[in-house]
């Protein structure tokens, strides 16, 4: 196995995740000072998922092209020069292009990079290897919400900061090896739906994952402030909830490696679904943060599995496919998500966002009882 690419690819990985943790929320506070409503905050938080659908089904023809380490840098370095412009641009309507244009960029980094570590790791310890890239992700995205609470939102450091990392983060690539080889071909959803019904259990986790990570990254802050608490205890609570994800993910991840994976992800799905429920009833205690501790870490093990079940049935080019269908399907999360909890916060509860993932939840939950639900295991590594 080669160690050091596959730590070249989680270093680049957890400077994305910083980059987008320090920024992104960012956005969502500016907007709430500029006086806009939820449902407008919803909107901008949806844009990179119509991105995400785009470059989903670009990424495996443009990696065929390029090669999957030039075009992850291509993409950082245009990622970087995107979130300059959040900077020197803050207008409402350059923001969703901007916005925009980043799903699209991020996404094929994503689609690749998330390809090329379950394509370099050994089986015996993909469960580890694989909870390690999320979990390292999910620290640097705790990483960026502390940031900012440090530096302050007033200014427009969390932009630059996450320019420098962007620009800085792709050398770490150079000459690596070991990436999936992948067909020059376009992935279409008539593909996605044939993933989604060859394994329906791990297509739903996705797309809730995806919801979950956009909500807690952009809303969240919104709602933690609309139930009366200050911009900094907002920021925490994100911070919380990441925390649950990030230092969680590793033991789900060497359990992954020890029981049944089956087991293990329905535990995942009952454990968020009772989380997302308390959060209304438990917002306003102190059991409010060892909650959202919960509340991370059973989100954030159905998408580590996720990627695991998809490790042990897909290589070279079909892996490449099956994590840009992760990445479509990612691309709906994010764009249902944010959209729905906007309009609910807006017009129907002010607890719509837990209560958008409990609903989401229990739909696992009832699908993990399926036996066809996972498919089949048809590679190893």
């Amino acid at each position: 196995m080669r160690w050091g690419t596959y730590f070249a690819v989680l270093a680049s990985v957890l400077s994305i995740g910083l980059a987008l943790g320090v920024s992104m929320p960012l956005v969502s506070l500016r907007l709430e000072g500029w006086g806009y409503n939820a449902f407008a905050i919803g909107v901008m938080a949806a844009m990179p998922a119509i991105g995400v659908l785009v470059g989903a089904s670009l990424a495996s023809r443009l990696a065929a092209r390029f090669g999957t380490a030039n075009l992850m840098r291509w993409c950082m370095w245009a990622g970087g020069f995107s979130v300059a412009l959040l900077a020197l641009l803050p207008h409402y309507p350059v923001w969703l292009l901007l916005r925009l244009m980043l799903g699209v960029i991020l996404t094929i980094v994503f689609v690749l990079g998330e390809s090329w570590i379950n394509q370099l790791v050994i089986e015996r310890l993909r469960g580890r290897l694989v909870a390690l890239y999320g979990s390292t992700y999910a620290l640097s995205q705790l990483s960026g919400p502390l940031l900012l609470g440090v530096i302050g939102t007033e200014a427009d450091y969390g932009f630059w900061i996450g320019v420098a990392l962007l620009t800085i983060s792709p050398l770490l690539l150079l000459g690596r090896t070991g990436a999936p080889a992948a067909d020059a071909c376009r992935v279409t959803f008539k593909d996605l739906l044939g993933f989604c019904r060859t394994t329906p259990a791990i297509a739903w986790a996705v797309a809730l994952f995806a919801a979950f990570e956009a909500l807690i990254l952009t809303l969240l802050p919104i709602y933690s402030l609309r139930q009366g608490f200050s911009p900094e205890i907002a920021l925490i609570m994100v911070s919380t909830v990441v925390v649950g994800d990030a230092c969680l993910q590793l033991p789900i991840g060497m359990l992954a490696d020890r029981i049944s994976r089956r087991t293990l992800f329905s535990g995942c799905a009952a454990a968020l679904l009772v989380s997302s429920l308390l959060v209304p009833l438990l917002v306003h205690t102190v059991l409010i943060w060892p909650l959202w501790v919960v509340f991370g870490a059973s989100a954030g093990g159905l998408f580590t599995l996720s990627l695991i079940l998809i490790g042990e049935r897909y290589r070279d080019d079909s892996l490449v496919r099956a994590n840009a269908h992760v990445a479509q399907l990612w691309g709906i999360g994010c764009l249902l998500g944010p959209l729905a909890a906007g309009a609910g916060s807006q017009w129907v509860s002010g607890h719509a966002l837990p209560l958008l993932m409990a609903a989401g939840a229990f739909g696992l939950v009832i699908l993990t009882f399926r036996r066809d639900a996972f498919g089949a295991q048809v590679a190893q590594a």
